[in-house]
């Protein structure tokens, strides 16, 4: 058994010996060797360069001059508040009450106290805190003022911004929940 292991180690050096000297062919070493591959570089070198495309003619474009210095700008505060500053407005000066901090749609009336024109809203916030409401009082983030009470709903009237720099009253409703 042990005669077979030089002899297989001696194949495999032979083999690799054919392989690596197979491999040498296409290696060359000195210029001379490639006549096919420095006659291709010369025929390549000797060719004319193709021609270049022809540079776009740039556009004239018309100058403008403006003018119009001495005309009102309509981007101007006066331009848009030509009413004076009346309007609705809110009042910086007030104090916020406890229901201005949450969105309106986040409130849910539970029920009322009272009849007549002395009903009183309950009204409970995400906080879970029942809270009573009368009219006067505020509530919701966009300046709610509540006008009325009833045994259904509360109705108040929201100050939103109108875009221009004023503001605009807008109903608005809290409906008890049915359960």
């Amino acid at each position: 058994m042990q005669t077979k292991r030089p002899l297989g180690r001696a194949v495999a050096a032979g083999l690799m010996l054919l392989a690596l000297a197979g491999c040498s062919r296409g290696i060359t070493s000195t210029p001379g060797e490639a006549p096919n591959l420095e006659k291709w570089i010369d025929e390549v070198k000797a060719r004319p360069a193709p021609p270049l495309d022809p540079l776009p003619v740039m556009q004239q474009f018309e100058s403008f001059e403006y003018n119009a210095q001495a005309l009102r700008d309509p981007f101007s505060r006066a331009f848009r508040d030509q009413d004076g500053g009346s309007g609705p407005r809110p009042d910086s000066s007030r104090r916020k009450q406890t229901l201005e901090q949450f969105p309106l749609d986040s409130l849910d009336m539970v029920g009322t106290l009272g009849a007549g024109s002395g009903i009183v809203a309950l009204v409970m916030a995400p906080d879970k805190v029942t809270y009573r409401v009368t009219p006067g009082a505020y509530m919701g983030q966009s300046d709610g003022r509540v006008t009325s009470v009833h045994e259904d709903r509360i109705e108040l009237v929201e100050l939103v911004p109108d875009g221009a720099g004023g503001w605009l009253e807008r109903p608005a409703s809290v409906a008890l929940e049915d359960q």
